[in-house]
């Protein structure tokens, strides 16, 4: 086990430093192949007003002259020792972990990020207990009564659930339930955990529920078909022949080899919406993660979209590696080398 957790950590970094060179190139490299220059690229930074010679000075200030893995170099090297900043005026310090200096905020990404965190991980966990509890449970209902009208009736909303995109749900749910009814929140009314509880729990419960309704249709779909599948194993008609009891045979063995494939979604899933559930925090106003690189790309800050980018990355990889020590637990038929 040990052996196999180093392994995958190991894993893990290579990837993220993958990911990290791969976005990198994207956004200064690709660019450049497309006909960019350090000038083009150093007028993001400065107003429409500027001068040519404060363009191609600014350009030399960021280092856009230089070959991009040297760019590349220093924005590794700025993760764990820091970096400066020349922004004209002054000489502004990053400290470490620096993944980038917005120019236009004049603020390090890193604080940013983490001030964001909190809002992204609260929609990200409420919403994740609520579409595995109801995908679940109404996959596995809908398996063992194939054919009924509970199955046709929840298969039926599930499709629904998966076709409507989170912008329309959100917005029909804030138009319904927040402004008619007034049961919910409005958009933009969030409030720390730390600081009220209470209306933390009353402001999350609507953009819970919209991320809920669209994730829980499709866990129920997949649950119902792998329910469906392993049901029909020759091992599940052993275990009923022994005398086992149905609980015992749907719960020990059919669902629990039925939900493999169940986490490894679960882990995709829930790492892009800790890295930022765009579209939900941006209906709903909510000052995290997705509706930070939503300002990002809107402004068209590349030190703050790079910064999203990695820390997606690593919420997505950090997810998978416990997804693949979970499968021992959930499949006994999984073994670890």
């Amino acid at each position: 086990m040990i052996t196999y957790i180093i392994r995958r950590l190991f894993a893990a970094i290579v990837l993220l430093f993958i990911v990290s060179a791969a976005t990198f190139a994207i956004f200064y490299l690709v660019p450049r192949l497309v006909g960019a220059t350090p000038e083009t690229l150093a007028t993001r930074y400065v107003g429409r007003a500027a001068t040519p010679e404060t363009v191609g000075l600014i350009a030399h200030k960021l280092g856009f002259y230089d070959p991009i893995w040297v760019q590349y170099g220093r924005w590794v090297k700025a993760i764990f020792v820091g970096a400066d900043y020349n922004i004209g005026t002054s000489v502004e310090h990053c400290p470490a972990p620096c993944f980038g200096y917005s120019f236009i905020t004049h603020q390090p990404v890193w604080p940013d990020l983490l001030n964001r965190i909190p809002v992204t991980l609260s929609l990200a966990v409420g919403a994740a207990v609520l579409w595995v509890f109801f995908g679940v449970s109404t996959g596995v209902l809908s398996a063992l009564r194939r054919g009924s009208l509970l199955d046709r009736t929840a298969m039926s909303f599930s499709l629904a659930g998966v076709s409507l995109p989170i912008f329309f749900t959100g917005m029909v749910g804030l138009l319904v339930f927040s402004y008619k009814l007034q049961w919910t929140a409005p958009g933009g009314t969030y409030t720390p955990f730390t600081e009220n509880p209470g209306k933390w729990f009353y402001a999350l419960l609507l953009p819970w529920c919209v991320l809920a309704v669209q994730f829980s249709a499709q866990y129920a779909r997949l649950t119902r078909a792998g329910m469906l599948e392993t049901l029909g194993e020759d091992y599940i008609r052993t275990a009923r022949a022994k005398g086992l009891r149905e609980r015992d045979v749907n719960v020990r063995h059919g669902l629990r080899a039925a939900l493999t494939p169940l986490l490894t979604i679960f882990g995709l899933d829930f790492g892009l919406l800790i890295g930022g559930a765009v579209l939900t925090e941006a209906v709903f106003s909510l000052p995290g993660l997705g509706k930070y690189a939503y300002d990002a790309i809107t402004n068209n800050d590349l030190p703050k979209v790079l910064g999203v980018t990695m820390m997606a990355a690593f919420f997505v990889v950090v997810a998978n590696l416990i997804v693949d020590l979970l499968y021992a637990v959930v499949d006994p038929r999984v073994r670890l080398g």
